[in-house]
C-alpha cells in the first residue's frame, strides 16, 4: 500500500450556526412601528388607518346636515299653521256652519220649517220663540219627519214621538230632541249648526224671542 493511501485524508473544519436571538411571546410578526421603543425614545402612539374610515365619517356628516335640515322645516311649517290665521271648517250655508233661516216674521206662530240642507227643524212656538232642533231622533239616530196633521215629530223606526217643542211624548226615545244655537241679527234668523245642545227637556231660556 502506498503512502498516499495510508495518508488520511483532511476533513474541513466545521463551522456551527449560531442560532437567532429568542424573541418575547406576541412579538413576532409584529411590525418595527408598532414594537416597544427603544432605551431613551418617547413613545408615540400610532392608530391604524383604514381607508374605508373617511368616506363613512363624509357620509354620516352628510346624514346629519339633513336631518337637521329636515327639523327645522318642520319647526317653521309649526310656527307657520299656529301663527296663520285659522279657516272655517265649514263655509257658512252649508251643515256645520251658520246658516241663514230668514227673517223672523216669515215664519208663523205653532208652525215647524224643515231645512234639509241644515239637518234641522225651526220651530215657531205658540208664543214665539223660536227653536232649531235637530232631525235625528235621541233613540238610535233616525231622521225624525214633521206630521203636520197631528202636530208631531214621529219617527219611522221605533214609533217615538216629539212635540213641536222636542220633549218627548212617547218612548222609547230618553230624552228630548237636541237643539242648534239660535240667533238673530237684525231680525234675520241664524242658526249655527256646527254646535250641537244636548237636553232633557224643553225650558223657556231654550227659546230665542224677537
Amino acid at each position: 500500500m502506498s503512502a498516499k493511501k495510508r495518508k488520511k485524508t483532511k476533513e474541513p473544519p466545521r463551522v456551527e450556526k449560531t442560532p437567532p436571538p429568542a424573541q418575547a411571546p406576541g412579538v413576532e410578526g409584529i411590525p418595527p412601528a408598532v414594537q416597544a421603543p427603544r432605551a431613551g425614545e418617547t413613545p408615540r402612539p400610532m392608530e391604524p388607518v383604514h381607508p374605508a374610515e373617511t368616506p363613512r365619517r363624509d357620509f354620516l356628516g352628510r346624514l346629519w346636515k339633513i336631518l337637521g335640515i329636515v327639523a327645522l322645516l318642520e319647526f317653521l311649517g309649526v310656527g307657520l299653521a299656529f301663527l296663520a290665521p285659522k279657516r272655517e271648517a265649514k263655509k257658512e250655508g252649508a251643515f256645520g256652519g251658520v246658516i241663514t233661516a230668514g227673517p223672523a216674521e216669515r215664519f208663523a206662530p205653532d208652525t215647524v220649517t224643515a231645512f234639509r240642507q241644515g239637518h234641522f227643524y225651526l220651530a215657531r212656538l205658540p208664543d214665539g220663540g223660536l227653536l232649531a232642533l235637530s232631525r235625528k231622533c235621541t233613540h238610535l239616530g233616525c231622521s225624525v219627519p214633521w206630521v203636520a196633521e197631528e202636530k208631531r215629530f214621529i219617527c219611522p223606526c221605533h214609533a217615538s214621538v216629539f212635540d213641536i217643542q222636542g220633549n218627548v211624548a212617547n218612548p222609547p226615545a230618553p230624552r228630548a230632541l237636541d237643539l242648534f244655537p239660535v240667533s238673530l241679527v237684525n231680525g234675520i234668523v241664524k242658526v249655527d249648526t256646527g254646535k250641537t245642545i244636548r237636553r232633557q227637556r224643553f225650558e223657556k231660556s231654550q227659546a230665542v224671542y224677537p
